[in-house]
């Protein structure tokens, strides 16, 4: 009895999906809302990074000096976007290129002396005095922080801006490390913990090497072209995760 042959079916099509792209016009408007929240990040940092500092120095913590040093940082990654997404930059790619470059790095400058002073207060045992002040600008960071570091992560989606994106990181890294200093500041304050305060600067260290690593391989760079798929006006985007 010979085998039935059954009719061979075509293989099923699926359908590519289209690359995402927005309009120039929408580009710009979103770049300029990019441009607000960095403005608002560079004032807050500002006075954040001086009043950290001053208030570090006073008290002797090693955490809230690092926390200054980290605001300053945060405050040039708000420049560096703010020059990004200026005049004839809009649209060009290798502008997005530097910039997530030049993000990245910030990070990379904060570890080294803030993990250095840790080990070196850990082992010394030196005791940081009560700073009341870095308390409460510990707390408005933690409320406000997050705010700014979600908008600026959807809206780097909504861009395709690596650079954004690690902008909006920056600012959500400050709400974790205002939270863990609020903790070590408390801590100290409170029952005399004062080894939280130099632990506290280890983790602002140690996570700091890590976002900068993942800043300066950057995310989503090219997933919205403001011309028709085809790249940035001034260049073009050749980049792997643009093709």
């Amino acid at each position: 009895m010979n085998p039935v042959e059954l009719p061979t079916l075509p293989a099923p099509t699926v359908a590519a999906t289209p690359t995402p792209s927005i309009s120039r016009e929408r580009y710009e408007e979103l770049a300029g809302r990019v441009r607000l929240l960095s403005w608002l990040s560079l004032a807050w940092m500002t006075v954040e990074g001086v009043v950290a500092i001053v208030a570090g120095i006073a008290a002797s913590s090693i955490a809230l000096i690092g926390f200054g040093l980290d605001s300053g940082i945060e405050g040039v990654a708000s420049v560096i976007i703010i020059w990004r997404f200026t005049g004839a930059r809009l649209f060009s790619h290798a502008a997005e290129q530097r910039a997530q470059k030049l993000v990245a790095v910030q990070f990379f400058l904060l570890a080294p002396y803030v993990g250095f002073e840790s080990v070196k207060a850990l082992i010394g045992g030196e005791h940081a005095d009560v700073s009341w002040i870095g308390i409460a600008l510990a707390v408005g960071s933690v409320i406000l922080m997050p705010m700014l570091g979600i908008a600026k992560e959807r809206l780097a989606d909504q861009l395709g801006s690596a650079a954004t994106k690690g902008e909006g990181r920056q600012n959500m890294l400050c709400a974790y490390l205002a939270a863990a200093l609020l903790v070590g500041l408390l801590g100290n304050a409170v029952v005399g913990a004062w080894w939280l305060d130099p632990l506290v600067g280890l983790l602002i260290a140690a996570v700091a090497v890590r976002e900068g690593v993942e800043a300066w391989r950057g995310e989503g760079c090219c997933v919205s072209s403001p011309l028709d798929g085809a790249g940035f006006a001034d260049d073009a985007c050749e980049d792997e995760c643009c093709t």
